[in-house]
């Protein structure tokens, strides 16, 4: 191994930015995540199925549930967002997104440091996990 071997246990500058973003999106992900929950538990928004009726559920395989409750796949969901059990979903869909979010800051810091070919990757990578997330490609998006 040549060269000084701390100088190899650095951060580089795209890993302390891609750091930083996923650090401030955990956070912001899992307040939300907590929020959204307390409405829920709370009962300040109303749930799609009431917490009584629940336990009907517990038996039924997805596809069961998801034909009995009348709960749609895909994205669906965000036009549930009234109902305190679907309101949780933003902070899980945010926390998903994030990634994305990292590889796109860290592009322009790629492209700077002259790592031309990392950037093109970087922004590929976002859009392929952004394409997959839409559902636009029939990958069964979220």
């Amino acid at each position: 191994m040549k060269g000084d071997p701390h100088k190899s246990l650095q951060a580089s500058p795209e890993q302390v930015v891609y750091a930083g973003i996923l650090e401030k999106g955990m956070y912001l992900g899992l307040i939300l995540i907590l929020a959204t929950f307390a409405l829920y538990v709370l009962g300040i928004i109303k749930p799609y199925i009431p917490v009584t009726e629940i336990s009907k559920y517990w038996s039924l395989s997805v596809n069961q549930y998801l034909q009995t409750a009348e709960i749609h796949q895909g994205w669906w969901w965000v036009s549930m967002l009234r109902y305190g059990d679907f309101i949780n979903f933003i902070g899980i869909a945010f926390l998903a997104g994030v990634t994305i979010v990292c590889f796109l800051v860290i592009v322009p810091v790629l492209w700077k440091n002259n790592d031309k070919l990392y950037a093109v990757f970087a922004f590929l990578e976002a859009v392929i996990l952004g394409l997959a997330a839409s559902g636009i490609l029939g990958s069964g998006g979220h």
